[in-house]
């Protein structure tokens, strides 16, 4: 690592109020120098929001403007507030509370608690959806699994924006929200729900802000001795801030105009969990006399990446339209992007998963790669596409960085040679924090080359290479750090799962993309019913599927792909059609009329050759791809289009033959070939392929060919093996005879 980047993650920390200002451009300055009354900054994607409001927060502090333990900086995730921590901790600033709304009103309510309301208080559940089942099985109404989800998020959203079952189903209609039930019914349920959790003595999340809002309201000696205590408040992410936490912020403010928010009207996509950009663009004018600072300046995204995202929101209407920030990329030029048509999404997950590969092969990090697509259901697809191709990857909101048993065994270790000290005879070759820390982790697994593969053994190497750089990235911003301070840092992370890098490739939602950012990103799926989704029907619905899309785009650092499927499923109805959002950005497209702008001048022609390149490889008409009949459940006939279904090629609800005998064999067997090849299970065949092999019982490479998840390369690899078990023969006599 570069001592640039190492400069970057772990600077060292100014020496004067003046040196905080040091490397901010004007704007950001602006903002950082804006210490009094209400300010209000318009941030763009990539323009350093996070760089400027913590450098304003620690330049008021180390100038003696603003006491530290006065300042409460809130944000919309725990990630966020502990990177806003870490920042703040750099540039001096210790002390500054930076929390989420949640936390930080949890920790208001639990120590008034007593004061304010007597007695102990009510257990906090972390799940409500169990307590949504009992609510409906008390109502007598029977909920599956989609409705039963739905119902928690309407509850959820109703308590957001103050609204109290009886006044559900009038609300709703106002807000245009499409009930996933009769509204009646969904008032039923939410007055059983509240009703449980009383006589169970529990609260759940959203109750923690009502609840905190209730005291403040209620019992001014207490809003005083909060508003004694807190006199600056900073909120980032201002657009997705719901009525119950802007009126939580207002009581918290009191009479007082010490507040800094910092937001994108362009980046709402939370609408559906009450979040709403109202707040942010009537800022002015209930504060007449802001400061109001727009950071256009894009450090993260190439030009074209940035023209591409302006084209998108040049199309938009409504009002948080009105207000969007025209970026400029402060970077060198890049690639175009690169627009992808395939016939079915099965040929869209190999197609993505092949240039993933070769992207990889050619010196991209795997950990710089992302595959975002609209909703949690399409990710099955491209795991398997990217197991079939040998490419490591990992599940956005999947087992936690901390979590991780060899993580976990790592922390033991260090904080047992942490509290020896010196007198661990492991250390005493090893002279510096980095030494030791490898000297540490060499006992739990670590070497100083990564083993073979890409499987399990190389996941669990990832993790201890990330600490050992974490390691030396630490001590590089911290001469003479001991192990303990390491530790301390570490401990620190895991409270906010900051976690470090690993390598693998994202796969992730959109939503869950909001915030951070990879060197190559593919948006696929970017086709109408699915981008705008289907059931967004209302303007401004699509509005917000466009916005949404936007977030995606501005994740790309310098590479972009852009793809879709004509049909969802091999040899179906090529009757799909690439996204409205497109039109005016892609090749042989044309604006909206009236609307052209950004979107359809200027750089056009590179990314048609973006397209040219990648429509001949998609067709790939000199690779012999053959056109594939539609998959048809083998047992009732019915046309399948889920990924998992497809695999069995039967319906989920339709009866099961497999083999069970069969299948624990295959898994045995497959166990063997992932621990031979150093690789995770999955890599090798998936339960479902399994399931489908036990099901169907091939008795020749073309019966096992055609299922699901066998592609060429793993019918090579693995089919004389798979077809002798089918067989019942012995695999281990079959290969000594060879």
């Amino acid at each position: 690592m570069t001592a640039a980047t190492h400069s970057t993650l772990f600077p060292q920390v100014p020496d004067s109020a003046d040196a905080v200002l040091d490397g901010l451009d004007p704007e950001q300055r602006a903002v950082a120098t804006a210490l009094h009354g209400p300010v209000c900054v318009l941030a763009g994607a990539g323009t350093g929001k996070t760089r400027a409001i913590t450098h304003r927060i620690a330049y008021g502090v180390r100038a003696g403007i603003l006491q530290p333990s006065s300042v409460l900086a809130v944000t919309f995730t725990n990630r966020a507030a502990g990177e806003m921590r870490g920042r703040l901790r750099q540039l001096g600033a210790v002390g500054v509370q930076a929390r989420t709304f949640h936390s930080a009103a949890l920790r208001q309510l639990q120590y008034f608690w007593p004061k304010a309301i007597g007695g102990s208080m009510p257990r906090l559940v972390d799940r409500k959806i169990q307590l949504v089942a009992d609510a409906a099985a008390a109502c007598r109404i029977r909920l599956d699994r989609g409705e039963l989800r739905d119902v928690t998020s309407e509850i959820e959203w109703s308590k957001v924006t103050q609204t109290v079952p009886a006044d559900y189903a009038a609300a709703a209609v106002k807000a245009g929200r499409e009930a996933p039930r009769d509204p009646a019914e969904i008032a039923q349920l939410y007055s059983a729900y509240e009703d449980l959790k009383r006589e169970r003595a529990v609260i759940d999340f959203e109750d923690v802000l009502l609840l905190t809002v209730a005291v403040l309201q209620d019992r001014h000696d207490v809003a005083e001795q909060v508003r004694a205590q807190y006199q600056h408040f900073v909120v980032d992410e201002y657009q997705d801030v719901s009525p119950l936490q802007q009126r939580l912020l207002e009581l918290w403010l009191g009479d007082r105009e010490n507040l800094c928010v910092v937001g994108d009207a362009s980046q709402t996509i939370y609408s559906f969990t009450g979040a709403t950009p109202d707040h942010l663009l009537d800022f002015r004018t209930r504060y007449p006399g802001a400061t109001v600072v727009k950071l256009v300046r894009d450090y993260r995204s190439t030009p074209q990446v940035v023209h591409l995202a302006n084209g998108l929101l040049a199309q938009a209407v409504g009002r948080a339209a009105d207000h969007r920030l025209e970026l400029v990329s402060q970077r060198a030029a890049g690639p175009e992007p690169v627009f992808t048509e395939y016939t079915d999404e099965p040929a869209e997950a190999e197609g993505a998963a092949r240039r993933i590969r070769e992207l990889i092969d050619s010196g991209v990090p795997a950990s710089e790669i992302a595959v975002l697509f609209r909703t949690n259901s399409q990710s099955e697809t491209y795991e398997q596409a990217l197991a079939d191709a040998g490419v490591p990857y990992q599940l956005r909101g999947a087992e936690r960085f901390f979590d991780r048993p060899e993580v976990r065994k790592a922390g033991i270790a260090l904080r047992g040679a942490a509290r020896f000290g010196g007198n661990d005879a492991l250390l005493d070759d090893a002279p510096d924090l980095p030494s030791q820390v490898r000297a540490v982790l060499s006992g739990e697994g670590w070497t100083p080359q990564p083993p073979a593969g890409s499987g399990a053994v190389r996941e669990r190497w990832e993790s201890l290479a990330a600490l050992v750089n974490l390691a030396q990235d630490f001590a590089a911003a911290r001469p003479g750090a001991t192990l303990a301070d390491l530790v301390a840092e570490l401990d620190e992370r895991a409270g906010a799962q900051h976690a470090p890098t690993v390598q693998g490739v994202t796969l992730a939602s959109l939503h869950s993309a909001k915030g951070l950012e990879w060197d190559v990103v593919f948006l696929v799926g970017v086709a109408e019913g699915m981008m705008p989704i289907t059931y967004a029907k209302t303007g401004e619905q699509i509005e917000e599927e466009r916005r949404l899309l936007y977030v995606g785009v501005t994740r790309a650092r310098e590479r972009l792909h852009l793809s879709w499927a004509l049909s969802r499923s091999p040899g179906g109805r090529p009757n799909r059609r690439p996204s409205r959002f497109l039109d005016g950005l892609r090749p042989g497209s044309s604006a909206a009329a009236g609307r052209g702008g950004a979107g359809g001048t200027g750089g056009t022609g590179g990314v048609e050759r973006g397209f040219s390149g990648a429509v001949s490889a998609s067709a790939a008409p000199g690779r012999g791809r053959r056109q594939r009949s539609p998959a048809r459940c083998r047992v009732c006939g019915r046309t399948l289009t889920d990924a998992g279904e497809m695999k069995l090629m039967r319906c989920e609800d339709c009866p099961s033959d497999m083999d069970e005998g069969l299948y624990e064999r295959l898994r045995e067997w497959r166990a063997d070939q992932a621990r031979r090849s150093g690789q995770p299970a999955y890599c090798v065949f998936t339960d479902k392929t399994l399931m489908a092999i036990a099901e169907t019982v091939p008795d020749d490479e073309h019966g096992l060919a055609r299922i699901p998840g066998v592609g060429m390369r793993k019918l090579t690899r693995y089919g004389a093996d798979v077809l002798a078990i089918c067989a019942g023969r012995d695999i281990a006599g079959d290969q000594e005879q060879d």
